[in-house]
């Protein structure tokens, strides 16, 4: 076979096919897996029709379509980053019903897909603060007259974003709470701040759900509250079953011999155990772990409700999602302990599971691949993609290779991330040019970048730009103790570790030390902009809708949610307010000399654009090249094609025009002083 040898051209200059609307149209991924009879439902993103989640449905002829007819928009905002958003089951008559979230007005709908009517509201309205929302929801055909839909109610109750209360809650099918608050029959009180929807035993005795308060996060400490259900549907004798302040459990689900499998972290990892509630020795209900200690997370961050990293088959196997760093789907047989996993290409499982019969189906994807449906028959042992298949858009010879490798940072300690090196089949530097680096800080910070394809990176890369992606200090995927790292330390581990894995390119010959950059969004924001404020390590950096003010996050000025999240991060505010103002980059632009884009949606009630407003006031006139571009309609974290393109280009303005790297094929970015 002949081929081309590579043609040297400056690292940036390299043309690519893979423009910024080709990577903002493969933007999201399949998510919330679940199934409807014999039918694999799931929501898919759409940039291209405002960032809704279609609901989309695979037949048991293997033929896919939109189970709601746009615009519907599953998607809920419970604690605002959502979960769970609809539930299905089969009538008696066999018509499908599917029970939702919408967007727009966040009512619960109901819907027979099958049938001639459209979507009918289940839930009202209300104009207290925030409204009435709904997350992770359960269909009780057998409830009630008409059945019922037991799921998760977040109320406000004042303007204040932490006037909320949440409730597990069941709604009528019929519709007659549509108008009538006081026809949603409350399930359990609203003795903790937070909860996740009810998970109902074969037998229909029980109930079992999670439940947290502030100021822990769930991956601090949850307790797991077990009821059981009367014959009217009430429930009774509610009390903690496992769980305390400083044990994180993330999931709960019920197995058939009335036993409770969850996951938790009291052994530094999440791992899966079992506990029977009728089992008591010596006045405590004792557990068992179902594998013995192997250094792998077989849970994640409770980010979401009703996110689900194993599942129980009817045979008696498990599915899980287990590894260290990113998760693999595997079959654990609990009566031996043997765990197999799934063959095929992919490398990372989401956190989002469904069974029906022998077959499990989650979303995968790999360093070739974006995530896409899978399904895996645990009879046969064979996967296969049955919904969003990846295809190439483009020659995947334009994807980057990326390696995972393990950084030594301050005091000797691992850090974790990504390295994209650039890559082009046509291209390589000159000889004796060092490539820019561009460091991705991801969000959370309890977060995780996984090694998958992701055409934003790819967008860089073929051009001729590096992207390392560190999974910091405070990073889940390697135990708690490493996600402890963070604590009180939030703005100086994140940044030092940030900045050890760009020395260590620069040290190793790999990156430009005069040409890196770093950017990251929501959490991810906060640590670019403090590392362009203490590091001087970066030419530029772009900051997407970030925190920059701890004070005024810690005062009312984000979510309900996250509103007590400083405390682990920083330090009680009371106790250590100069720690809030000096760390803040907010209170530090005098040590900004590089510069910067701003990118922040004007809807963003998690992280206000009042903060980028005061950044930027406090920045004007002190002669430091910057962007700002807000986008009307967006919230926190952009959905919109448009908005994501125009993100993208300016983000590769800001490099090529700080780098010095000519690209007349960009837009030009005009910055200010």
């Amino acid at each position: 076979m002949n081929t081309v040898p590579a043609a040297a051209a400056p690292y940036g200059t390299w043309p690519s096919p893979i423009d910024a609307a080709l990577a903002a149209s493969h933007d999201g991924r399949p998510d919330h897996l679940g199934t409807v009879g014999d039918e694999v439902w799931w929501t898919e993103p759409r940039p291209a029709e405002g960032g809704r989640r279609a609901l989309i449905r695979r037949r048991a002829d293997g033929t896919t379509a939109p189970a709601l007819p746009a615009p519907w928009n599953a998607r809920s905002r419970v604690i605002e980053y959502g979960g769970q958003p609809w539930a299905g089951t089969v009538r008696a008559d066999g018509e499908l019903l599917v029970v939702f979230v919408h967007f727009t007005d966040q009512r619960l709908y109901a819907y027979a897909p099958d049938g001639p009517d459209e979507p009918w509201p289940l839930t009202p309205v209300s104009e207290v603060g925030g409204g009435l929302r709904w997350v992770d929801p359960q269909v009780r055909p057998e409830q009630g007259a008409a059945g019922e839909v037991w799921c998760v109610l977040e109320e406000f109750t004042g303007p204040a974003p932490t006037d909320v209360r949440r409730v597990v809650a069941a709604v009528p099918l019929d519709g007659s709470a549509a108008d009538d608050r006081t026809a949603v029959r409350e399930l359990s009180d609203d003795r903790h701040r937070f909860v996740t929807g009810p998970k109902v035993s074969h037998d229909g005795r029980r109930a079992a759900w999670i439940a947290w308060d502030h100021p822990a996060m769930p991956w601090d400490g949850t307790v797991v509250m077990l009821a059981e259900i009367t014959e009217a549907g009430e429930f009774t004798g509610v009390r903690p079953l496992v769980g305390d302040d400083d044990e994180s459990v993330c999931q709960v689900e019920w197995d058939r011999d009335g036993s409770l499998l969850f996951v938790s972290d009291l052994s530094d990892w999440w791992e899966l155990q079992r506990i029977r509630p009728d089992a008591v020795a010596g006045g405590v209900i004792p557990s068992s772990r179902l594998l013995p200690p192997r250094g792998e997370e077989f849970g994640g961050p409770l980010w979401k409700i009703g996110l689900r990293w194993f599942h129980p088959l009817d045979n008696g196997l498990i599915a899980v999602l287990h590894g260290k760093g990113d998760h693999r789907l595997g079959i654990l047989d609990p009566e031996t302990g043997e765990l197999a996993d799934a063959p095929g290409p992919w490398t990372a499982w989401s956190d989002t599971l469904t069974v029906h019969g022998s077959q499990v189906v989650g979303v995968a994807a790999s360093p070739r691949s974006a995530p896409e449906v899978v399904e895996l028959d645990t009879t046969t042992g064979r996967t296969r993609t049955i919904g969003a298949p990846h295809e190439d858009a483009v020659d995947p010879a334009y994807y980057p290779v990326p390696e995972h490798r393990t950084f030594t940072g301050p005091d000797g300690r691992e850090i974790h991330a990504h390295i994209h090196p650039p890559h082009h089949p046509e291209h390589t530097g000159p000889e004796g040019e060092k490539p820019p680096y561009v460091v991705w800080a991801h969000g959370g910070p309890t977060g995780h970048a996984p090694l998958v394809l992701d055409l934003e990176i790819a967008y860089f890369t073929s051009r001729g730009i590096g992207v390392a992606e560190v999974n910091y200090g405070g990073s889940t995927g390697y135990g708690r103790a490493y996600r402890e790292r963070l604590r009180g330390e939030w703005g100086l581990v994140d940044v030092a570790d940030c900045a050890a894995v760009a020395s260590a390119l620069v040290e190793e010959g790999a990156a430009d030390p005069d040409r890196l950059a770093i950017r990251g969004g929501s959490a991810g924001g906060w640590t670019t902009a403090a590392s362009l404020t203490s590091t001087g390590l970066y030419a530029c950096g772009t900051i997407l809708y970030p925190i920059l003010d701890l004070e005024g996050w810690a005062t009312d000025e984000t979510h309900d949610f996250e509103s007590r999240y400083l405390e682990s991060l920083v330090g009680p505010f009371a106790e250590v307010p100069e720690r809030y103002r000096e760390r803040s980059p907010m209170n530090r632009t005098d040590r900004l000399n590089t510069p910067f884009l701003l990118l922040q949606g004007l809807d963003d009630v998690i992280c206000p654009p009042a903060q980028s407003e005061r950044f930027l006031a406090a920045v004007a006139g002190r002669g430091i090249a910057h962007a700002y571009i807000a986008f009307a309609g967006e919230s926190h974290g952009f959905r919109r094609a448009e908005t994501l393109v125009r993100a993208l280009e300016a983000e590769l303005a800001l490099y090529t025009q700080t780098f010095g790297i000519d690209r007349p094929d960009v837009p030009p970015l005009e910055l200010t002083t």
